[in-house]
């Protein structure tokens, strides 16, 4: 089986996150989707404006939204967010591995993330142990990219605007708890 494994801040999950997800099971690229919230993100400029728990929460709404037969393919993963300290995509491939020993484990990232792979903590080692996937963002030029059409919208455009890009439930989650209000 092709797992893909999709990380991610979430901060929160979008439409574009989940038109990741259907585009990569509709087009057989991968068998199954572990998403899976950063814990503490490294490379990046701002912490995570939602607690792990929340985004978690966030994360399993939208999913919960999907068509059946999508649905039963996905799954959240909290193995970052229940990690300790600074989270490394190498301890999660090496975790999810022993779960999945006979599985390909494809690594699903965006262009501006495969921008900055050899930054990541053992990134020679880490690519020697997935499949890479890497997705082409609006906007952005990689010839190695795959192209599916991705929506053009962005976490932090979601949390200034609490736009319409949001499944229903994680709207709703986002009122009730008072996230990104400023």
């Amino acid at each position: 089986m092709k797992l893909g494994l999709y990380g991610g801040t979430f901060d929160p999950i979008h439409n574009g996150h989940l038109h990741v997800i259907k585009e990569l099971l509709f087009k057989n690229i991968v068998d199954h989707v572990l998403v899976v919230p950063a814990g503490e993100p490294r490379l990046r400029d701002n912490a995570p404006q939602a607690t792990g728990a929340q985004r978690r929460a966030m994360c399993q709404l939208a999913i919960n939204e999907l068509a059946p037969e999508i649905r039963s393919k996905v799954e959240v993963n909290p193995i970052e967010i229940l990690r300790m300290g600074p989270s490394y995509t190498i301890d999660t491939v090496e975790a999810i591995k022993q779960t999945y020993p006979d599985d390909e484990i494809v690594l699903i990232i965006g262009t501006d993330a495969y921008e900055k792979i050899s930054q990541w903590h053992r990134s020679e080692e880490l690519l020697k142990m997935v499949t890479l996937e890497v997705i082409a963002r609006p906007g952005s030029v990689a010839e190695n990219a795959r192209d599916i059409g991705a929506i053009d919208v962005s976490a932090s455009q979601v949390r200034l605007h609490h736009s319409d890009q949001l499944s229903p439930s994680v709207a709703k989650y986002i009122k009730e708890h008072n996230l990104y209000v400023s």
